[in-house]
């Protein structure tokens, strides 16, 4: 919906819930039916009673039902969390619930690892190629000299096979290999043969279609599955999926599947702080049972199993990478629409929009984690 197209905003409710809202937004910089980028524009008189009651799975289902809208989604996220309503968005009953369900299931488990595949990474990749670059890596671009999304995912790329020390003939294993965005360059630019895996078909077909020329094999199966042994392992995007009551068991894994000298780099989305939450309306929407790690949770599952060498931080980088997803949605969204209605439309535009801003208030983070195993001499991290 343009700004040209867009019904004027309501006039406010007298209610005790717009009073409420407004006076958690008193400070942030945010407004209610503003002109402002990052002002709230109200289309429904309920809106204020909605997000009260439900937090943020109400607000984002909310605008997704058209109740609201705003000319920089990022923008308004980015000052709401700066201003601190991040936690208090989140009511009681939300984070009650997620931490019951974590505490006494695991909602990774094997039985359960493809639920997220064929919830979000199915969904068609005529939507997908759209959104991303040609490379098709859906995870955060490395921007330190790149002018372009393409440049900044070929930086990454790049970046993981210089910090793995690829060698012609080695073998590596991509943990979680979207659709072979690695494998493709690794193999093609490095020499190497590249076993990737995915628990989304639709990953996996097109996957195997851009890398058939080339020395890489795709298969479409859980990590825990894996046997043999492979002298470099990377996982990139994949980690956010496998849950707290898995980490020690994925570390573990990596540990049998690499030998002695060999390195792995994992590339993740973090949390500052080591709760065990998610957000209510990316848990049902996105990334059905995804959770965040710390850095504490990462190090204690690593630390009976390898050698952390380096810790890179380039979280602000997701930032842009995710303003130019909104971009390409936006710009080719009207090739695809006859196949996907206009509320999963919103859904991308705010799921993309507000991850932007919780990275542009430095509320998440991304790492890249260099480890080895059995390694003997220095190790230095390119940059």
């Amino acid at each position: 919906m343009t700004s040209d197209s867009r019904p004027h905003p309501l006039a406010l409710p007298d209610t005790r819930a717009r009073r409420v809202v407004e006076n958690l937004l008193k400070g942030s910089g945010v407004s209610l039916n503003g002109d402002a980028p990052q002002d709230l524009k109200v289309y429904h008189p309920d809106l204020f009673s909605r997000v009260l009651h439900q937090g943020t799975l109400g607000l984002g289902e909310a605008y997704m039902d058209g109740w609201w809208e705003a000319d920089s989604i990022d923008e308004f996220t980015y000052l709401v969390l700066r201003h601190g309503l991040g936690e208090r968005a989140h009511t009681p009953s939300e984070k009650l619930m997620y931490r019951l369900q974590s505490g006494f299931f695991n909602l990774q488990s094997k039985a359960r690892a493809y639920i997220v595949g064929e919830a979000h990474y199915d969904m068609g990749n005529d939507l997908f190629e759209r959104m991303l670059d040609p490379t098709m890596s859906y995870s955060c671009g490395y921007w330190k000299k790149a002018a372009n999304l393409h440049e900044a995912q070929q930086a990454k790329l790049e970046l993981a096979c210089r910090k793995l020390q690829l060698e012609p003939g080695m073998h590596v294993l991509d943990i979680g290999c979207g659709w072979g965005s690695f494998a493709e360059h690794a193999a093609r630019h490095h020499g190497v043969r590249v076993t990737g895996i995915t628990i989304s078909k639709e990953q996996a077909e097109l996957a195997r279609k851009r890398c058939h020329e080339l020395p890489v094999e795709i298969r479409l199966t859980d990590y825990r599955e894996l046997q043999g042994t492979f002298d470099r392992i990377v996982s990139i995007g994949m980690f956010e999926h496998v849950g707290q009551r898995n980490y020690d068991t994925y570390f573990r894994t990596v540990d049998r599947l690499l030998p002695d000298g060999g390195l792995f780099l994992l590339h993740t989305i973090g949390s500052n702080t080591s709760r065990v939450s998610a957000d209510p309306w990316i848990n049902r929407y996105i990334f059905p049972n995804g959770v965040l790690p710390s850095i504490r949770q990462i190090a204690q599952a690593s630390e009976d199993h390898l050698i952390m060498e380096d810790w890179q931080n380039f979280g602000a980088d997701y930032d842009r990478t995710l303003m130019a997803w909104l971009h390409n949605l936006d710009a080719t969204w009207y090739q695809i629409a006859h196949n996907y209605n206009e509320r999963t439309h919103r859904m991308f535009r705010y799921y993309l929009s507000v991850c932007a801003g919780a990275f542009r208030a430095r509320n998440l983070q991304l790492w890249q984690v260099a480890f080895s195993k059995g390694r003997s001499g220095r190790y230095d991290a390119p940059r």
